[in-house]
């Protein structure tokens, strides 16, 4: 199984530099690092020998990036895509635990979950606790009709071929920010996909280093948006 794991970053500073530390080198998947647009030089020195760069020339959005890292990979044949962040919160060391259910053909999209029984929370603000194991799962568990436990956790992997369906329109205008991830997870739901959740390690960095550049009002909003929009039927 040909498989690519895509790390996505903006001005993430040692985060990123802390995060492709800790990426195995003897792994049987490529990797690659998303730079949006970055201008801190964090990315300068990237090992080409150990790592596929691609950039954008300015600040597009992680809808954006992740849709540009999609294409590179089906042109470049591989089977499956994987994403995780790029601002130390994963475990590069679990990324087999994502490929496992979709080389073993036990699912089609792999969700890491931090809420599962062997998941790990750590460091998680108190309000980003309760929004992203209450509020968010609960809401788009309601809406796509299947149970899950971490929907807004953004290390998973995914069966590239799930994108030959015309059903799921990656190229629509309101996907270019945080909307994309929940989109894609929602739709592989909804249209029959096997969809599965495995524990994993999500640990928030020291506050100083920053948690998260989601802004409180609209970062939310957008990764809310989604459920309502195609569960109610006003986005296909």
């Amino acid at each position: 199984m040909k498989a690519l794991f895509a790390s996505f970053a903006y001005n993430e500073g040692t985060k990123i530099r802390d995060t492709l530390a800790r990426v195995p080198g003897d792994r049987e998947y490529d990797f690659l690092v998303m730079d949006d647009g970055s201008s801190d030089g964090s990315l300068d020195d990237l090992d080409a020998g150990k790592f596929i760069l691609l950039r954008n020339d300015a600040n597009r959005g992680i809808g954006a990036s992740i849709r540009r890292v999609i294409g590179y990979a089906r042109e470049h044949g591989y089977e499956v895509l994987g994403i995780m962040a790029g601002n130390n919160k994963d475990e590069p060391e679990e990324i087999p635990k994502l490929l496992a259910p979709i080389a073993n053909d036990e699912a089609d999209v792999v969700q890491g979950s931090r809420y599962l029984p062997g998941g790990v929370a750590g460091n998680t603000p108190a309000h980003r606790r309760f929004a992203t194991r209450w509020v968010h799962p609960v809401l788009f568990s309601v809406f796509a009709r299947q149970r899950m436990t971490d929907t807004t956790n953004g290390f998973r992997a995914i069966r590239l071929s799930i994108f030959d369906d015309q059903r799921i329109d990656l190229d629509q205008p309101w996907l270019e920010k945080y909307e994309l991830e929940p989109y894609i997870l929602f739709k592989a739901i909804r249209l029959g996909y096997r969809v599965a959740e495995v524990p994993v390690s999500k640990i928030y960095p020291p506050k100083e280093l920053g948690y998260t550049k989601m802004r409180p009002v609209t970062g939310w909003w957008s990764i809310l948006r989604p459920i309502f929009l195609l569960g109610l039927g006003f986005k296909k």
